[in-house]
């Protein structure tokens, strides 16, 4: 068996319309084809890939964060992402890596998992204090 890349992540959410809209509204993707399963839920895409499955009417976990630490997405434009970030009043935490000067953006869905937004080194410093 070898590993051909990264299919998806799955979330769960208390909240569908909440969840969407962050993923939707915050960081950009778009909701796309869906199987009709029995339960409520999401298909989130990057270009033609369903990269996140929400799924709603489940009860969430005691501990939120699982076993597994965050999701990670390439993304660009920092800055216009800060700003939309600010606009939302998400919190967040900004810093460049040191070896590779890229920039790392790490902020919660409203359900509390965690995601990383990395950023290409060439992308401008963001008008921001950096963490």
């Amino acid at each position: 068996m070898a590993i051909d890349g990264m299919n998806h992540f799955t979330v769960l959410t208390s909240d569908l319309e909440k969840c969407k809209t962050f993923y939707i509204d915050v960081l950009g993707l778009t909701e796309g084809h869906r199987p009709s399963f029995t339960f409520p839920g999401a298909w989130l895409y990057s270009g033609e890939q369903a990269i996140l499955h929400i799924i709603a009417g489940r009860p969430l976990p005691a501990d939120v964060q699982g076993v597994i630490d965050h999701m990670a997405f390439t993304a660009s434009n920092l800055q216009s992402v800060i700003d939309t970030l600010n606009q939302h009043g998400i919190a967040f935490k900004l810093h460049r890596l040191v070896d590779q000067q890229t920039w790392q953006l790490f902020c919660h869905d409203p359900d509390g998992a965690k995601v990383e937004l990395d950023f290409a080194a060439s992308e401008p410093e963001p008008r921001i204090p950096i963490t």
